[in-house]
């Protein structure tokens, strides 16, 4: 790379070294789609040019993510070195409220009795 792009590398190519998706093409078609946001704004060219300090937005896994890229990488290498590349801004996951039991589970007997009365 040579001067005024040596600090910037292709958005498709750095979701990928971060290991945000498996493939460089899958990196390409949510870029392309519209589904990435550069400092607020919508990219839809894969070969958008990042640096440090810029801001991405992007759906992953149910999950929105809003990644802040801290380096450039030069490999896709292992995820030790990929995660050293961003900084998650995300907000938490909400946790999934999950129902306290009360007491134990009832004999076998008495839950035979409830599907019976479920049923009807």
């Amino acid at each position: 790379m040579a001067g005024a792009t040596a600090d910037k590398l292709r958005l498709d190519k750095w979701l990928w070294h971060a290991r945000f998706f498996k493939t460089r093409t899958l990196a390409a078609r949510q870029v392309s789609g519209g589904q990435v946001r550069v400092n607020g704004a919508r990219i839809s060219k894969p070969a958008f040019g990042v640096g440090a300090g810029d801001v991405l937005t992007f759906a992953q896994a149910r999950q929105v993510r809003v990644i802040r890229v801290v380096a450039l990488g030069a490999r896709r290498g292992p995820a030790s070195e990929a995660q050293a590349l961003f900084e998650d801004l995300s907000p938490p996951e909400p946790r999934a409220a999950t129902p306290d039991r009360v007491g134990q589970r009832p004999p076998k007997k008495d839950r035979r009795v409830l599907d019976a009365l479920r049923r009807e």
